[in-house]
């Protein structure tokens, strides 16, 4: 396994990690056992940075985490543990934004609290509440690393403009944004800012919601996620548009001798060594298919191929809705 760091002071980690919005049931059902089989697969095939977040499930990913932990105490040594805390409910249910230092500290102890653990090595501001100066979060999340809390600090999709004003105050390990074949935002200034400042980029949804893999989300299957239901590239017309046009990445990925999933993890890195995909799967064979991907050494002549079957800009409807957009950092 491919080793790289989260971010110029951060710990290593492996170039693949896993996104633990898959211990809940957003992308359909799952359990305990089954996240369980997946742990054990990462830590087999050395797959040790995990993601997670205190709203995955309501809790429920961290917890398995931690019952995984509590019956395997030396897989803590195994694994760089990352977890994010900022978005809460109001009394009447209604999602918000809280950054504010108390609420941070207190989501994260409850976190450490389902974990088992006493500290985590990323901790994330899950989005950023746009009344609050990043600057004093940036105070907030810094004074939780020197409490020995985490080991490192970071947020997730905020604009380069932002990373700049929060790195101004304390180095930055890491950026969390969706990026793929599929999602080219992060080049037009995260990419090359991260680098700049020393901070990983960490990618999640990197075979673009199943649209990069070798079985695709159909339109009869989107009923059953909610969240897709919503998403425009998934809406009737633009998702049938969007299978067609990735056939031929799997074609691509097919005459390479390749899963398409594997090959876009590959493209992925490619694209840096600052940047760390953690896709997010309930199959063990899911997840090695993406293990796969950080074996396959890519020339210039395969990144001209995949860039031909997928140029930029392919893909039909936006990556969020309107209600999905409140909370990321849009700049481009």
């Amino acid at each position: 396994m491919q080793i790289r760091r989260l971010g110029r002071e951060g710990p290593e980690v492996s170039a693949l990690g896993y996104g633990g919005m898959s211990f809940s049931d957003f992308y359909g059902p799952t359990d305990e056992a089954a996240s369980h089989a997946i742990l054990d697969a990462m830590i087999e095939a050395g797959v040790s940075h995990f993601d997670t977040s205190n709203v995955y499930g309501a809790g429920r990913s961290e917890s398995w985490l931690g019952s995984y932990l509590k019956g395997q105490p030396q897989a803590r040594d195994a694994l760089v543990i990352a977890t994010k805390a900022g978005i809460s409910k109001t009394a009447e249910g209604a999602r918000r934004f809280d950054n504010s230092a108390a609420h941070l500290e207190a989501e994260l102890d409850r976190s450490l609290r389902r974990m088992g653990v006493d500290h985590v090595d990323l901790f994330y501001v899950h989005r950023r509440e746009a009344e609050r100066p990043i600057e004093e979060v940036t105070q907030a999340l810094a004074a939780l690393q020197a409490k020995g809390k985490t080991r490192a600090i970071g947020f997730s999709e905020i604009a380069p403009a932002s990373l700049r004003r929060a790195a101004a105050v304390h180095h930055v390990d890491a950026v969390q944004s969706e990026y793929s074949l599929q999602t080219r935002s992060p080049e037009m200034g995260l990419v090359q800012t991260c680098a700049e400042l020393g901070t990983a980029l960490v990618a999640f949804s990197p075979v673009g919601r199943s649209l990069l893999s070798d079985r695709p989300l159909r339109p009869e299957g989107i009923g059953a996620v909610p969240f897709l239901k919503k998403n425009p590239r998934f809406l009737p017309g633009n998702h049938e548009a969007n299978l067609a046009i990735t056939d031929r990445f799997r074609a691509l990925a097919a005459e390479m001798g390749e899963p398409a999933a594997a090959l876009a993890i590959a493209w992925l890195l490619a694209q840096g060594a600052h940047v760390l995909p953690i896709p997010g799967t309930r199959s063990v064979a899911h997840l090695r298919e993406a293990i796969r991907g950080t074996e396959i050494p890519l020339s210039a002549g395969d990144m001209a191929r995949i860039e031909a079957v997928l140029p930029i800009g392919w893909a039909q409807g936006d990556r969020y809705d309107d209600v999905q957009w409140i909370g990321p950092e849009r700049y481009c």
